[in-house]
């Protein structure tokens, strides 16, 4: 028992040694930043704490809750860290022993801090205890200001990569709340099937406008009064694909703004942009506009127009913002890139976009203004300090009392640059200052609190999931090392376009949609086809789709394919019938089901239907119709239905031996489409299996005039040459399988055998 009694005391003893050094330490010290301690035995190793976070003179507001406090562990012996703060003030230092690298100040603590750190710095110093002699030692001093925030945030938390949340943008969420609580605020809106994106509030709190897809329209906005119960329906929704629908092209209505009074929307609309999704999780997305330009919309009278001096179909206009007093209109502005553009679509795909992606093709923006005028507009005028600067500068935004723009600059593009740094300069233009808050790493999506003292932003400085910060900006625009709101967001999301609401935080509880279709569940679910991801989430959102309209006879033909393609054929039957009993004229389904009776080995049922498709198709008139080019897309799929028909009967005879009947079949497919390749090639394999090769040379040939790099046609139309001893036609031909497909063996094979005998 005595031994015991002694152990405790030299335990007691030894800490309150240990505190005295520290206590000694932090007196002696008065370095900034880092601090290396002189140690008693020149041999002991000392080591400098590199504090993560709170960065040093870090401004905090007044009602922020208490932030964690990181620094590197160094050295792995120590197991014991001492954070000793002092004011001041005059107010006593406190002093606190941590186990980790990893310490949170109780709520009592943070109070106390705050309290006497008011416009005066605490002096925190992290003193890692190793043993008597050495010492690992570093301090950051932080501050609170008597400006306080004043209002909560709105915000989006995205799973990465991208390309996973545009397949399921269920798991999109957004959240509203206060910097106060030390934990995330609550989710207010979730389970979108379809994209929600940008999202703004007019300076009042009282207006919310948010692109969203609605009835497969990605031009479609969201216009709602704010409330703690809100509704997305359609009678909320308008569609910027409307601005001058007679034109026929299509509209994404891209980074849409409600004006400060809430009355007009402005968005970029006629728009072309560069989007491609990338597989890594830091930088997952490729986005950015290049042909657009600006118009407005009024929801009182539900009218647009568009902005004049923003509307110059040789420049891509976009990315539109309001001063706060919505006098003015501020934009990024480049000589628009033009494309013939396949199916009107308004993102590129990574083919169209090789110029930026492979070619190294520069595309920078400047920042102009434009007089609101009561919606008549004006001459744009480049932004001094924000243009003609050999740099891409994108997404202004005006401080509340229009004294200040924050801007982005970056060496090209915009949205998501690794190399994104936030300025700032009068709002009227100037010299741009780099901001202190900026991290290493993409930093944007900025936004400023109502009473213009404090501005949020995103970066990626911390962490491959993109995080919020909050730097406090003064009367003569300097700002402060940022403040991490790290507990905001779970740690799997990237949070992204933060914005403050002039509103309590309790303003929205609730966001429910009511405007999601069938149409919004077949368009997710083609997101995951177009991923070539078949599995069970695309089978749940047809049938959702199906729960809401039964009668969607697409809905139908689209789980019954997928339903054949996971090899359940039975299953896919029932829903290629649903499809036809719906829509009569539907010849695709006509031509599947027949196909998937074939699979069953059901050959009369399939024979019934390919007929029928025949028959139908006749009756259309879809060979001449075709051959006219006078053809819509409905017609088209089913001109391809009846090609698939005649081509599939031929599989039919050629598999009972009967190779008349299946020339037929494919020279009546030809008779609809000429230039289809792979009835040609069929064709030519028949004749070979003859050893017809007039005929089968003929044939391989057509299918390489239509498709040039057919690997099938290029092998076997070489073995028809080989066959009539042309073997110099015989390789070349090969070879030009091998730079097709490197991996074809038979071709490397064949030509390894020839060219001994070419030579000879």
């Amino acid at each position: 028992m005595k031994s015991k009694i002694k152990l405790q005391t030299a335990s007691a003893g030894f800490f309150v040694l240990v505190f005295i050094c520290c206590f000694f330490i932090i007196k002696l010290v008065n370095t900034p930043n880092y601090y290396i301690v002189q140690t008693s035995k020149a041999h002991d190793s000392v080591q400098k704490i590199p504090l993560l976070f709170p960065f040093d003179s870090t401004v905090f507001p007044p009602e922020i809750c208490a932030p964690s406090f990181r620094w590197e562990e160094g050295n792995k012996r120590i197991r014991k860290w001492l954070i000793s703060i002092s004011f001041q003030d005059g107010f006593s230092p406190v002093n606190v022993f941590s186990d980790s690298s990893h310490w949170i100040p109780s709520e009592t603590l943070w109070q106390q801090i705050k309290q006497h750190s008011h416009e005066q710095n605490a002096n925190i110093s992290i003193i890692g205890i190793r043993n008597f002699s050495s010492y690992s030692l570093g301090k950051i001093s932080i501050r609170t200001s008597t400006d306080s925030v004043g209002a909560p945030l709105f915000y989006r938390e995205v799973n990465l990569p991208f390309n996973e949340a545009v397949k399921d943008p269920s798991k999109i969420r957004w959240r509203f709340g206060s910097i106060s609580k030390n934990i995330p605020p609550p989710v207010v809106l979730q389970n979108l099937p379809v994209c929600g994106n940008c999202h703004s509030f007019s300076a009042n709190g009282k207006v919310m406008g948010m692109d969203v897809d609605y009835a497969n329209d990605k031009g479609s906005y969201a216009i709602v009064h704010v409330g703690r119960s809100m509704t997305l329906d359609s009678s909320t929704i308008m569609t910027w694909s409307d601005f001058k629908k007679q034109d026929k092209q299509k509209t994404f209505g891209l980074l849409s703004q409600i004006s400060p009074d809430g009355n007009w929307v402005i968005s970029t609309v006629k728009d072309h942009s560069v989007f491609v999704a990338k597989p890594q999780l830091d930088f997952s997305q490729l986005f950015f506009p290049i042909k657009g330009i600006l118009a407005l919309y009024r929801p009182q009278k539900k009218e647009f127009t568009e902005l004049q001096g923003a509307n110059d179909p040789q420049f891509v206009q976009s990315n539109p913002v309001w001063s706060p007093n919505g006098k003015t209109v501020y934009f990024i502005r480049s000589k628009a890139f033009h494309l013939d553009v396949k199916n009107n679509q308004v993102l590129l795909t990574a083919a169209e976009c090789a110029d930026f992606l492979k070619n190294g093709k520069p595309f920078r923006y400047d920042i102009c203004c434009v007089p609101f005028n009561n919606a008549k507009g004006g001459a744009a005028t480049l932004l001094p300090g924000a243009s003609n600067n050999g740099m891409s500068n994108y997404f202004p935004r005006i401080s509340p009392d229009g004294k200040w723009i924050v801007f982005c600059k970056s060496a090209n593009f915009s949205l998501l640059q690794p190399d994104s740094k936030l300025f700032i300069m009068p709002a009227g233009g100037g010299e741009p200052r780099l901001m202190k808050c900026n991290r290493s790493l993409m930093n944007s999506w900025h936004s400023f609190s109502p009473n213009g003292k404090w501005m949020v932003f995103s970066s990626k400085g911390l962490s491959i999931y993109t995080q919020l910060y909050l730097t406090h900006i003064d009367e003569k625009g300097m700002d402060s090392p940022p403040v991490l709101l790290d507990w905001m967001t779970a740690k799997d999301r990237a949070a992204n376009i933060p914005e403050f609401v002039n509103a309590a935080d309790t303003a929205i509880s609730y966001i429910r949609e009511r405007f999601v279709s069938d149409v919004s569940y077949m368009r997710a679910a083609r997101e995951y086809i177009t991923a070539f991801d078949l599995s069970s989430s695309v089978l749940t959102l047809y049938n959702k789709a199906l729960s809401i309209n039964p009668k969607n006879s697409q809905a139908h033909y689209n789980l019954a394919t997928i339903l054949t393609m996971q090899n359940k054929p039975d299953e896919a039957a029932i829903h290629f019938h649903e499809a036809i009993k719906l829509d009569s004229s539907f010849l695709m389904a006509y031509c599947n089901l027949a196909t998937t009776f074939a699979f069953l080995g059901q050959m009369d049922s399939a024979l019934v239907y390919y007929q029928k498709v025949i028959s139908t198709g006749k009756k259309a008139g879809l060979r001449q119709k075709l051959l006219q080019n006078c053809i819509t897309n409905t017609e088209k799929e089913n001109a391809e239905a009846l090609i698939n028909a005649h081509a599939n009967l031929a599989l039919i005879s050629i598999k009972n031996h009967s190779y008349a009947p299946a020339i037929s079949e494919y020279a009546k497919a030809l008779a609809i489409d000429p230039n289809s390749f792979d009835v040609h090639c069929s064709l030519a394999d028949i004749y070979l299996d003859q050893n017809n090769l007039p005929a089968a040379k003929k044939e391989y040939s057509l299918a390489l005039a239509a498709k040039p790099d057919f690997e099938k046609a290029l092998f076997n139309l070489g073995m028809v040459y080989y066959k009539m001893n042309e073997l110099k036609k015989a390789m070349d031909l090969w070879q030009k399988v091998l730079t097709v497909n490197p991996q074809n063996a038979e071709a490397a094979k064949n030509l390894a055998v020839m060219e001994p005998k070419k030579n000879n």
